[in-house]
């Protein structure tokens, strides 16, 4: 009987131990935070949770952003009163594509890792999970931006509401070593149709109110501390661009010059002048040259 009793035990314990295996669980912090500077959030299949280190980090000096001046000193200052210990506010990056968002960030890492900055990477899909991330990097004494790039939402997304509280109203208080930066093209991070200003209502003085529908796309934009625009770059800025990746490049003051035509002609059947075609004009010139 007692041996019977042992072999079912055994069973139950291997049976349990399958069905652990399958389920999620709770986050943890990775074994050596030394492994990188960046770092990725994936949630599998099986609905684990963890944090990835990025091995291959692209370096971005803050020098060889050109023509957002205004932006960076912005962005570069919130970031410094940050690792320095000081207020800093959530920042929400807006406006043209390819106009250097994502990439001051990451010069911005590169800039202040020695100081104990590190960046968390997570997807929109996957910011339901950010409580259990801030949890696992609240006590460590390195200063984290949690990044999410190119952020926008539909109507009803279950990370919409998980991102307004944890950037202001949730009962739990802020985590003073964490922030959220975040890039979009949308100011309001929510599609706007022309029958939300149907929901705006008007008194008698002529004072304007808008309603709740419009009340509820803004709440969260309005949670960043710190919105930076970019803007698109004009032809002149957009050949200064062009200009700053040939010579880091290794090309020489006559082959930038000889190359202007023909980086305008990129940028007219690109539709866009911006500093990821700049780059990508570059590259090419440069590769053929």
């Amino acid at each position: 009987m007692n041996e019977k009793f042992e072999r079912l035990i055994e069973r139950a314990e291997q049976l349990i131990g399958r069905i652990e295996s399958i389920l999620p669980q709770p986050l943890a912090a990775p074994a050596d935070w030394h492994a990188s500077i960046a770092w990725r959030y994936r949630r599998r299949s099986s609905g684990h949770g963890t944090l990835e280190p990025v091995r291959h980090l692209a370096p971005m000096p803050l020098d060889a952003l050109k023509e957002i001046d205004v932006q960076k000193e912005k962005i570069e200052r919130n970031t410094r009163q940050f690792v320095e210990g000081k207020p800093a506010n959530n920042v929400l990056l807006t406006g043209a594509r390819g106009t250097g968002k994502s990439s001051l960030i990451r010069a911005c890492l590169h800039a202040y890792a020695p100081e104990g900055l590190r960046l968390i990477e997570v997807d929109k899909a996957e910011l339901t999970d950010l409580p259990d991330i801030v949890e696992v990097v609240s006590q460590r004494p390195e200063k984290f931006i949690i990044f999410s790039d190119d952020l926008s939402f539909d109507e009803g997304e279950p990370g919409y509401k998980a991102l307004k509280s944890i950037l202001d109203g949730s009962v739990a208080a802020a985590t003073p070593n964490v922030l959220i930066y975040a890039t979009s093209n949308r100011r309001h991070l929510l599609p706007e149709y022309m029958k939300d200003n149907l929901s705006y209502t008007h008194t008698e003085d002529g004072e304007v109110h808008p309603g709740e529908v419009i009340e509820e796309k803004i709440s969260l934009s309005e949670r960043f501390g710190l919105w930076v625009s970019f803007y698109p770059f004009s032809q002149n800025e957009y050949l200064a661009i062009v200009a700053q990746w040939l010579s880091s490049f290794g090309a020489d003051a006559a082959t930038i010059e000889a190359a202007r035509p023909e980086a305008l002609v990129w940028a007219l059947e690109r539709g866009s002048r911006s500093g990821r075609v700049a780059y990508q004009f570059a590259r090419d010139y440069a590769g053929r040259h």
